[in-house]
């Protein structure tokens, strides 16, 4: 059974929707994504970091939800939730997970946690401007990239259209992000991720 650090709005719920997917048995461990907020040990011996996701099973324990998404595709080839390392779209399925993980996600922190990137709290204003026009950047690579497919990979559906759909979550109009519609091509495919059950167990789609 897999074990999971898990907190609502977090990238675990991402992870969680990828185990969904496969059918593999999970337990969820609560934690805190707030800031000062409480975290197990266990977790932080982990991810000193504190953040989540944190993915433990029989042996082995991980974190960074990019890594994890590709661990668990490999892992359950059966799922077909990822292409083999042979496979032709395997270099955009690693690619854009990566691109997920280190360009947009870093783009939703400059708006979200603005302490993290500003000396001082006058700096603060200016981060979290940075990180809005960022999104935009961002989200707009990846819907020139996607153009007219069906999905991330193409034809195929894949653990990337999980986290994709994931972050699409996080566009916030409290927090003055994109609208979803200034990027037709990821909104087309996040509907689409939205009506998989799996999506709907964990999101209440």
């Amino acid at each position: 059974m897999y074990k999971l650090y898990y907190a609502p709005d977090s990238a675990a719920m991402g992870i969680r929707t990828v185990l969904e997917e496969i059918g593999a048995p999970y337990a969820l461990l609560d934690t805190s994504i707030e800031i000062g907020g409480p975290r197990p040990a266990e977790q932080l011996a982990i991810n000193p970091n504190g953040w989540v996701p944190v993915l433990l099973w029989d042996g082995g324990a991980m974190y960074e939800a990019a890594a994890i998404t590709i661990y668990l595709c490999d892992r359950h080839p059966e799922a077909r939730l990822g292409p083999a390392p042979d496979d032709p779209t395997r270099p955009l399925f690693l690619q854009t997970l990566v691109y997920f993980s280190n360009a947009v996600q870093n783009a939703y922190q400059l708006t979200y946690y603005p302490h993290r990137f500003a000396d001082t709290p006058d700096g603060e204003d200016g981060a979290i401007r940075r990180g809005i026009r960022r999104l935009r950047e961002t989200w707009g690579v990846i819907d020139d990239q996607l153009g007219t497919n069906d999905w991330v990979l193409g034809a195929r559906f894949s653990a990337a259209d999980i986290y994709l759909y994931m972050l699409t979550t996080w566009l916030s109009p409290d927090m003055a992000h994109p609208p979803l519609d200034d990027f037709p091509n990821v909104a087309r495919i996040a509907v689409k991720v939205a009506q998989r059950p799996s999506v709907r167990t964990v999101y209440g789609t």
